[in-house]
């Protein structure tokens, strides 16, 4: 086997004996750390210590990973031009905050005869979310639905939309005693004026 010390130094090709008696010697322990190599690959090292910095990688690694969440939004082939604009809004944010977002359309009874109304909203969608995301490949059929996976695209490539400022805190507290309204002075009277 391979022998390598606790301060990274090879130290050659040794008999798996000689390698145990020396990590003895320094009270530590002999780890396997490339068992298909040939000769196999042994570490003089503290093995709770090594299991305590292969553990930690691990968990910087999982957290490094981004998990993108998958949204769905679901429409018909007849939809409403505010129904559409509210759903492609929603659309929009999901991607914004790097969701990937599965666009179904759902066809019902007779409407499976007109497949290109569905291809004409899905196409519609593409082009409105231009900028914040991309299709992955043409849309396609899944029984009674026809469906679409929009990516958002990679940070600095699309065209972000700047976030709405939220109002200070003191305004909103006002507009909500006033139910959403802004505070009204009531008109002055004649009558009381010339007194």
């Amino acid at each position: 086997m391979l022998l390598i010390d606790e301060n990274g130094v090879k130290l050659g090709v040794i008999p798996t004996a000689e390698g145990i008696r020396l990590a003895e010697e320094r009270q530590l322990d002999l780890v396997e750390v490339a068992p298909q190599a040939t000769p196999p690959v042994c570490r003089i090292l503290d093995y709770g210590k090594y299991r305590y910095q292969l553990q930690k990688k691990e968990k910087d690694a999982r957290k490094k990973q981004k998990v993108q969440a998958l949204k769905e939004m679901k429409m018909r082939p007849k939809i409403d031009e505010h129904d559409y604009d509210f759903k492609v809004r929603a659309i929009k944010g999901f991607l914004e905050d790097g969701h990937r977002v599965k666009v179904s359309v759902f066809f019902r009874g007779r409407e499976m005869s007109f497949l290109n109304k569905g291809e004409e909203v899905l196409a519609r969608v593409i082009a409105d979310c231009d900028g914040l995301g991309k299709s992955e490949g043409n849309p396609r059929m899944e029984g009674r639905y026809m469906r679409i996976m929009l990516t958002p695209l990679p940070p600095g490539q699309g065209k972000m939309a700047p976030k709405p400022e939220k109002k200070s805190e003191a305004a909103g507290a006002t507009e909500k005693k006033n139910n959403g309204k802004p505070k009204e002075t009531a008109p002055v009277s004649a009558e009381k004026t010339a007194e």
